[in-house]
């Protein structure tokens, strides 16, 4: 085998950064587009990168009926697209690997593609695009229905297949007539533990964004951030030794694409349940004020349950809609930010944070979420959405924990913050375990053992 054409990858995406990299041989990537990629993909010299051009027309005020005609429409200049590069502008691979979904065009084009070019076609089972069109259409949609049956045809077609989890491997095999290899995501060597000079430095760098309160005012944004290098609000520096600050609130992240797949209205109820219980806990009514409390806590004062900083990442249609909920809320012990990191600073960011918390539910019920994956490679235990097959990923009380509603993920963070930074166990515990899991298994052992050998065969 001499090549590899990669298709419908996303570039940002850490498990096709270090699956691009693994590969000791030329590798092509047809991508269609988005945020810009990891600087080690686009400095790597067997790696080259073909993007297409997205193309998107949403007329305002077009009428539903005329929705699906436009998807079509879509999709068949995408085919057109893609059939250019896959068959003109790349030289001729031995294996085609297309990520699913997206479906249509992707597998149609491709599957014509590797008969004109005589390649290998495999197909690597993220998710089920037609459970994805369905959250926007609903299940019963026709549009959806040939969607599906697209997506099974030309899946049943490639030389191989493979898949994220157990779950789906069984899907795929009773449903659908296709036998998939396993593949769990793994996290890439860039995504561990943040040291405490990188963490300071971070911080240093993410000081303006993470003073500037959604609101008018919160508990961060009173005067606690420092503009001077030796101290942010999470660290300080004496000379060359950098040490977090015992005062400091918990930082808890999250990772969304701000879709209706993912709740976000469930982690804003947390927060506000967490705030309520921690000040009936100490016994708080509602005439204390704000800036009395942050006066104690500027004052250093230590408090049986932290601060909680909710920094939340990604980019998607709700975003304003939530973050304009945030701006209304009151909370004297919460604080959210939200923001988009590069590709070299989110590793950093699960590494220094004290939590994780996942929303992803999955269309299918059949996928898992990277961001978890990510979570665990820095060392991040996380709390998360319980749905049919998270738990292939997730273990409950050793390396994280699983939530069904908000009154849930609240005792969560109550319990895991208690005594904060010394003396929460819980927090230790799940933490440890996170570590093991993230150091447990990499990408190199994975391909190795699993995808490797399907894609030999099949070349």
């Amino acid at each position: 085998m001499e090549d590899l054409l990669f298709l419908g990858f996303d570039l940002t995406d850490p498990v096709a950064l270090h699956l691009f990299m693994q590969m000791s041989l030329e590798v092509d990537i047809v991508a269609y587009g988005g945020s810009e990629p990891h600087t080690a993909v686009i400095k790597h010299p067997s790696i080259h990168i073909h993007t297409m051009t997205p193309w998107s027309i949403a007329p305002r005020g077009l009428p539903k009926l005329l929705r699906p005609l436009l998807l079509v429409l879509k999709a068949l200049i995408q085919f057109f697209m893609l059939l250019w590069f896959l068959c003109v502008r790349v030289s001729s691979p031995d294996v085609f690997l297309v990520q699913n979904p997206p479906s249509i065009p992707t597998l149609v084009a491709v599957k014509l593609a590797s008969s004109l070019r005589k390649s290998a076609f495999i197909v690597d089972w993220h998710n089920f695009g037609y459970t994805l069109l369905g959250l926007s259409l609903g299940r019963s949609s026709r549009f959806v229905s040939v969607y599906h049956w697209f997506e099974k045809y030309f899946g049943k077609m490639a030389n191989g297949a493979l898949c994220v989890t157990q779950a789906m491997q069984h899907e795929l095999a009773q449903n659908w007539g296709i036998k998939a290899t396993v593949l769990y995501d793994q996290p890439p060597e860039f995504f561990n533990p943040t040291s405490l000079e990188e963490k300071h430095k971070l911080f240093y760098r993410l000081d303006k964004n993470l003073c500037q309160p959604l609101g008018i005012q919160d508990c961060i944004n009173n005067g606690i951030g420092s503009p001077h290098t030796d101290e942010t609000l999470f660290t300080t520096q004496s000379g060359t030794a950098v040490f977090l600050k015992p005062n400091r609130p918990a930082l808890v992240v999250s990772s969304t694409s701000w879709t209706p797949d993912e709740n976000f209205g469930i982690l804003l109820e947390a927060a506000v349940m967490y705030d309520r219980r921690v000040a009936a806990i100490l016994n708080e009514d509602d005439s204390t004020s704000e800036e009395i409390l942050w006066k104690e806590i500027s004052d250093e004062k230590q408090c049986l349950y932290p601060r909680l900083l909710f920094i939340i990442t990604g980019k998607g249609p709700e975003k304003e809609k939530y973050e304009e909920k945030i701006r209304r809320l009151r909370l004297k012990r919460v604080a959210f930010r939200t923001m988009w990191l590069s590709a070299e600073d989110y590793p950093l960011l699960l590494g220094s944070a004290d939590l994780g918390v996942c929303l992803h539910t999955s269309s299918s019920g059949l996928d898992l979420p990277m961001k978890v994956v990510d979570m665990f490679g820095c060392g991040l235990p996380v709390c998360a959405v319980s749905y049919s097959c998270i738990e292939e990923l997730v273990k409950v009380e050793k390396n994280g924990l699983l939530f069904s509603s908000s009154s849930e993920l609240a005792d969560e963070l109550l319990m895991l913050f208690k005594g904060f930074p010394d003396q929460c166990d819980s927090l230790k515990l799940l933490k440890n375990g996170a570590l093991a899991t993230g150091s447990s298994a990499r990408w190199a052992t994975e391909w190795e053992e699993h995808a490797k050998p399907l894609i030999s065969e099949a070349s």
